[in-house]
């Protein structure tokens, strides 16, 4: 079983080329495809590397959907900001139930350790923020993971701040589209947490950005956040204004945009994407 990643494919784009990833994950227990954007290299010195910005993706998402639909690379081939896109879920382990819904399972990873034995492959968690991470390091010289920044949309922007807030010392910035910032309040959260994490809801806000921000308030760059207006999971599954109160009242800089309009597709993200990109290039290189 392959480790080291072998390209699966590449396109060029905006000087600078995708490439798809495929390597068995010793995390998940199952073979994994990942996505890197490698912006043009307009330095002269061959020890340049780029800076790294992950995107966690949504639910049913795999590894493709941000690098096809977002626009990203535009901005990241100008910025030099290489993307990292993973998928949302281990795959191909033929757990019984794994595929019967589209909000958990497969494609539904929720960017957490799974503690309930049936789930014990869902590691996404350790996935991201350990193997991922190591397996760039070791084996593309042109990627400076030292410096990392890290941002998604809906499960993908839970993912994003759960991830960056337990780990500040890993990751520059944090962004997010319409994430899931309270899922210990809302049906999505409810029914992933309980399936993979059991009933003990003190273990589902080791999860929640609402929870956690009252514990890692040392937070160095401002947490850009934008939400569509006519999102129609705003009120009932995103609960943003649940994490406002949580950062006010935490002293933590936020900036919350409600953007009018705009639903929950990549047509709001590839709108509002430049902004993220160089929210998270300032941060990256900074000295």
């Amino acid at each position: 079983m392959e480790t080291k990643p072998s390209e699966i494919s590449s396109s060029k784009m905006f000087g600078g080329y995708n490439k798809r990833y495929k390597h068995f994950s010793p995390t998940l227990g199952c073979s994994m495809t990942f996505h890197i954007y490698f912006p043009p290299s307009t330095s002269t010195s061959p020890s340049h590397r780029f800076p790294v910005l992950y995107w966690l993706s949504g639910l049913t998402c795999t590894d493709e959907n941000f690098i096809i639909k977002s626009g990203a690379q535009r901005v990241a081939s100008s910025e030099g900001v290489a993307l990292i896109a993973p998928d949302t879920s281990p795959r191909g382990l033929s757990i019984e139930g794994e595929a019967e819904s589209w909000d958990f399972g497969v494609g539904a990873g929720f960017y957490l350790n799974a503690t309930q034995e049936k789930w014990k492959n869902w590691r996404m968690y350790d996935y991201v923020v350990k193997e991922l991470p190591k397996l760039l390091n070791e084996n593309f010289p042109q990627l400076d993971t030292s410096r990392a920044s890290i941002s998604g949309h809906s499960m993908g922007g839970h993912g994003a701040l759960t991830i960056y807030l337990k780990n500040l010392d890993k990751y520059k910035s944090v962004s997010a589209f319409a994430p899931i910032v309270n899922p210990t309040n809302c049906p999505w959260g409810q029914k992933a947490f309980s399936n993979y994490l059991g009933g003990n809801k003190t273990d589902w806000e080791e999860y929640d950005a609402t929870c956690l921000i009252k514990k890692f308030t040392d937070v160095s760059a401002t947490i850009l956040i934008d939400q569509g207006g006519d999102d129609k999971f705003l009120h009932d599954q995103l609960l943003p204004h649940k994490f406002e109160e949580a950062c006010r009242s935490a002293k933590v800089p936020l900036l919350l945009r409600l953007q009018p309009g705009y639903d929950h597709s990549y047509f709001f993200i590839s709108t509002f994407i430049d902004d993220h990109i160089r929210h998270h290039a300032q941060a990256l290189n900074l000295p």
